[in-house]
């Protein structure tokens, strides 16, 4: 063990570092970058040997092509938040599962995984979820801890559920096919929204005070006929769902091309809906700026990081680490699952995907897993398992994004308690279906094979 920490000194202090400087609040791009840099010279190492970390910038950042898909996603996914339509779709799913108990949370939940596939955005659908169901279900009767449950967990759905800006980066970060990611996430994405709503139905069965049923006056307050309701507000978002990810899957258009294609029907969208003026337009445009610089400047600090951490043998340490355990390939496989989930307790995914996936890469391309799993297959697979790993990152405390975005929400009328137990049994439905992915990796796999 000493000289195991005498071989990895300066590895193991960049890794406590950098968790103290997380915790101190300093933002993460600039700790990434200015500890990378710092080591560098700490640890000796020649400066033109520094003169790499710029051209990884510049070559693998910078002029990567994917890299534009995510401002376009983003926007797409602002715009769509803007125009109205979720509003609508609401109050017509209400009006299909109102006079169920637990119908509104079924509504919200379904509503959340096609939101999921048209936006992407955690914090836009988080929050328009919030502002649209929390006041009506609180009004229905709804346990608060039903309430803010179903609305934190159907928003993290579009973390994982195509097309995911996190899907997009792992596409970078691994060399694998972007397209390929998008397929082998939709099937377990359902999966996860799929047990939800069995989750919503059997609790409100079992606790029927939780989920009361609605008043018939309000969920038939629109006359249009259901069928007709239905059409009207499913078919924007079903067309633009087609359009982004069938030219995806159909091979017609690359998942840059295919964001372009997005951000253009959100702007159509948004006119039809009469909802896009000159305010609503600025306000996307700098929010999709904001976003999309905040992701590129931790990409480049994340790089610096990583480039420094491995020359000082972080990556040689890690493996180490992992392997000398003497676990199977299963077993490492859940031990690298976990280091991940309780890594979300405290890291944001965009951290951990750029610093922590490509130094478990190298181990993980080393197992043998069988079915016949290898190459691209085997990433592939690896990647959209720790999607669904890190999707319990936005719901877990101390950092879980998702329960502070529903706090605001709420202006103060439920406690952090509260939202903190709403979570719990949706992340361990996550983690039902993370194992479910793991045990029948067809379900990651059979889609991509497929098409």
């Amino acid at each position: 063990m000493a000289e195991f920490v005498a071989e990895y000194a300066l590895a193991l202090l960049m890794i406590v570092t950098l968790l103290a400087g997380i915790f101190s609040g300093y933002p993460v791009a600039f700790l990434l970058g200015g500890l990378g840099i710092a080591f560098a010279f700490i640890g000796g190492i020649p400066i033109p040997f520094l003169g790499t970390v710029g051209s990884r910038i510049f070559g693998g950042v910078i002029e990567n092509w994917l890299m534009i898909a995510i401002p376009l996603f983003v926007f797409m996914g602002l715009m769509l938040e803007r125009s109205g339509i979720a509003k609508s779709l609401l109050l017509t799913l209400q009006r299909l599962f109102g006079r169920t108990h637990g119908g509104l949370a079924v509504s919200v939940a379904v509503l959340g995984v096609i939101m999921a596939a048209s936006t992407g955005i955690i914090g836009a659908s988080v929050v328009m979820l919030g502002l649209l169901a929390l006041p009506v279900m609180l009004k229905q009767g709804y346990h608060p801890e039903m309430a803010c449950g179903v609305i934190a967990a159907s928003g993290t759905l579009g973390i994982l559920i195509p097309p995911s800006i996190m899907l997009v980066l792992m596409g970078s970060i691994l060399q694998v096919s972007v397209g390929d990611l998008f397929k082998a996430a939709l099937i377990p994405g359902l999966l996860l929204g799929v047990l939800y709503i069995v989750y919503l139905l059997v609790t409100a069965r079992l606790k029927p005070d939780w989920a009361p049923l609605a008043d018939p006056d309000a969920i038939d307050a629109d006359t249009t006929p259901l069928p007709l309701a239905l059409a009207r507000d499913l078919l924007g978002p079903v067309v633009l769902i087609v359009a982004v990810l069938g030219s995806i899957m159909a091979g017609i258009a690359t998942p840059t091309e295919a964001a372009a294609i997005g951000a253009l029907g959100s702007l159509l969208l948004a006119a039809l809906m009469r909802s896009l003026d000159f305010a609503t337009l600025r306000d996307a445009v700098r929010d999709t700026s904001r976003t999309s610089a905040m992701i590129l400047f931790v990409v480049i600090g994340a790089t610096c990081f990583s480039v420094v951490f491995k020359r000082l043998g972080g990556d040689s340490m890690i493996e180490e680490m992992i392997t000398g355990t003497g676990l199977g390939p299963y077993g490492l496989l859940l031990l690298v699952m976990g280091i991940i989930f309780v890594l979300g307790f405290f890291l944001e995914w965009i951290e951990i995907s750029f610093v922590v996936l490509p130094l478990l890469v190298p181990v993980v391309e080393l197992l043998d897993f069988g079915y016949g799993m290898s190459g691209q297959g085997l990433m592939i697979w690896f990647a959209i398992l720790v999607a669904i790993n890190l999707q319990t990152s936005f719901l877990t405390p101390p950092f879980g994004y998702a329960l502070f975005y529903l706090k605001g929400i709420t202006q103060g009328q439920i406690g952090i308690g509260t939202i903190y137990r709403s979570i719990i049994p949706f992340v361990l439905l996550q983690l039902t279906g993370l194992i479910l992915c793991i045990v029948f990796p067809s379900l990651v796999l059979w889609l991509p094979g497929l098409i």
